[in-house]
């Protein structure tokens, strides 16, 4: 997808930027990853508080197939209307930006591995 198009999608988001990724394109607000675009679809990020949302106004779930089975992502398809309607966009983006929040404070914290000191054995 035109990735001009994309950010001026997503521009009511603070800090947007668009990278490559799983032969699509993710959408990245502060750093959060609130869509990705999928086989020219965008998929915009869910979590508890957002999914009944977009499951009232009948997006779907995108999910992937591994061994054969489909594997459901927290990303739902992004309403129609909102491609033709800046405010109800933005209404989107700043639900899969909230939902992108929410679930990164959720995340556990990686923790540096710790080191193991060198420590010489007395033998004798």
């Amino acid at each position: 997808m035109d990735e001009d198009l994309l950010l001026d999608l997503f521009s009511t988001l603070p800090a947007v930027r668009i990278k490559r990724m799983f032969g699509g394109q993710g959408i990245f607000s502060d750093d959060l990853m609130v869509a990705i675009v999928i086989s020219g679809e965008i998929q915009m990020k869910v979590d508890e508080e957002t999914r009944s949302a977009f499951e009232q106004a009948g997006c779907t779930q995108w999910a992937y197939l591994r061994k054969g089975r489909p594997v459901p992502m927290s990303f739902y398809s992004l309403p129609e209307e909102a491609l033709d309607d800046m405010d109800e966009m933005a209404l989107w983006a700043e639900r899969a930006f909230q939902a992108a929040k929410r679930t990164a404070e959720k995340a556990p914290r990686k923790q540096r591995a710790k080191r193991k000191s060198a420590r010489a054995e007395v033998i004798g």
